[in-house]
């Protein structure tokens, strides 16, 4: 390492390039709270118990409640429309490893897991009836068969085949969550489960990437399973298709910001991943005792009587969606909304613009179920449309936090590979409060968990370069006493990585 004596022999720094060290990352956007209603006070706590901001138990609400609501309800923006928006919302939480991303996740989804366990006695009985009825069936089958056979050899008429002799459809037991699901195993899920699921991924990235991994038309289902269409899933082998009459999945995952750029630049533009709704807050930097307990009998209770809602039921006995129209006064104010959001700067992103496109429909599924958020948490008469605050606060959300988080996450994964190493790096750097690196130290622990996509020495090497060519790095090699041998690979860290002016970059 280069003493400090020998760094003060060094020239005066340059000014420092601020936008490297920002890593073309925005700053965090603070999350509105009328959106979630009389549930916000809850959030606030689950987030103070594992030491996060309030975004990431938040919107792990939003995708969740989505989830139970599914295709029992519909929103409608205009009477005179025949567009409906289905309850799906496809939810991503961003932040680095040490984030907290996960318990603030569990503290929402593990009531879901609660109702699928108590539905479990009722699947047994269930399966104890179909058992039952597929055995007799299987007899009168025999015995119609038998009858058959005597009617070919002694020239009778056809016999007809019994209703019990049909096998009956096997119970599909209650399935609130599933996790790293093929869409095959999906489709047979959202059979027994007509309102849809929550598909939770701890690793978004891998899901991002691999829709392929087991079976080709991956992708093509998942994107279906934002709509909330009808699909076809052809199984080898297998008899017939499976029908889905709503192929309806809400997505909740997390990703790091290292993963970003693979997930989301390197794939089909095909709109999946500008259907994702981010939260990206920024760390809390401390971990404290939680001072009281989260009342998650609220949240339970909520979502007990999401689970409960009807289906309406068709003319032809069928069990479909019941639809909900805007208010008057919400109509005006998503009419007057969407012509702004039309505005977009023609200059943005490709992904960002394709992101702003589907806004439209992301307020109405927001307002759907900040709707019936209010309602299972304070109680009273079901929802019969959608009121004014419902919707000024799902597009109030949307404006103030859902595009500037989508920015931010946009603008990081744009970034060149080189930047955003070197973003990494500088901001390791400084939270360390190291004055010189040596770059073979840097690959040996405990640093290079903490820089993992600069494991290799040349990703490391073109880092410390661009830091150097930006004014935050200098290089300050030597030779061990002054003699002939292998040159140090250390660098000088600009003094003002630990000013003011570098210490407010997110």
């Amino acid at each position: 390492m280069t003493s400090l004596a020998q760094i003060r022999e060094l020239p005066a720094w340059p000014e420092p390039d601020l936008s490297v060290l920002n890593g073309g990352r925005a700053e965090p956007a603070r999350m509105p709270s009328a959106l979630f209603g009389p549930a916000w006070g809850f959030l606030e706590v689950v987030a103070e118990n594992v030491s996060t901001a309030p975004d990431y138990p938040a919107i792990a609400l939003l995708a969740s409640t989505a989830s139970l609501i599914g295709g029992k309800r519909k929103v409608r923006p205009y009477p005179e429309s025949n567009w409906c928006e289905p309850c799906i919302l496809w939810c991503g939480v961003v932040g680095d490893p040490s984030a907290r991303k996960s318990p603030a996740l569990d503290a929402i989804i593990n009531p879901l897991r609660d109702i699928e366990q108590a539905s479990a006695e009722q699947h047994k009985a269930d399966l104890r009836d179909y058992q039952e009825r597929s055995e007799y069936s299987r007899a009168s089958r025999k015995h119609w068969q038998d009858d058959v056979g005597k009617a070919v050899k002694e020239g009778l008429g056809r016999p007809a085949m019994p209703e019990d002799a049909i096998e009956p459809d096997e119970p599909q037991r209650r399935r609130t969550l599933t996790m790293d699901t093929t869409p095959e195993a999906l489709a047979t899920i959202l059979q027994g489960n007509p309102q849809g699921v929550l598909s939770f991924r701890d690793e978004l990235a891998g899901w991002l990437t691999g829709f392929d991994r087991y079976s080709p038309g991956g992708r093509e289902f998942w994107l279906e399973a934002f709509g909330g269409r009808s699909f076809t899933v052809d199984r080898k082998g297998a008899v017939g298709p499976i029908v889905i009459p709503f192929n309806g999945v809400s997505v909740l995952g997390g990703i790091q910001p290292a993963k970003l750029a693979d997930a989301l630049l390197r794939s089909v533009d095909d709109g999946l991943a500008a259907r994702f709704l981010w939260a990206w807050p920024e760390k809390v930097p401390s971990v404290q005792r939680p001072r009281s307990l989260a009342p998650v009998e609220h949240l339970q209770s909520a979502f007990a009587k999401i689970e409960m809602l009807d289906w309406r039921v068709a003319e032809d006995g069928s069990k479909v969606a019941q639809v909900l129209n805007l208010s008057e006064a919400a109509a005006d104010i998503f009419e007057a909304w969407q012509a702004e959001n039309a505005g977009i700067d023609q200059d943005a992103s490709a992904l960002f613009k394709s992101f702003v496109g589907k806004m439209d429909g992301a307020v109405l599924r927001l307002a759907l179920v900040s709707e019936y958020l209010r309602w299972a948490w304070d109680g009273g008469a079901e929802p019969d449309a959608i009121s004014a605050e419902a919707l000024a606060s799902a597009a109030e959300w949307v404006d103030d936090y859902a595009k500037p988080t989508a920015l931010r996450v946009y603008g990081d994964a744009a970034l060149p590979e080189v930047e955003r190493n070197t973003a990494m790096l500088l901001r390791y750097i400084r939270k360390q409060g190291l004055r010189t690196v040596n770059l073979r130290d840097l690959k040996r622990s405990p640093h290079k968990s903490h820089l993992g996509p600069m494991r290799s020495g040349r990703t490391l090497q073109e880092a410390a370069d661009y830091a150097c060519e930006t004014g935050w790095l200098r290089d300050a090699a030597s030779r061990a006493g002054g003699t002939v041998g292998r040159v140090s690979a250390d660098y000088a860290v600009n003094p003002a990585l630990f000013e003011g002016a570098a210490g407010g970059v997110a």
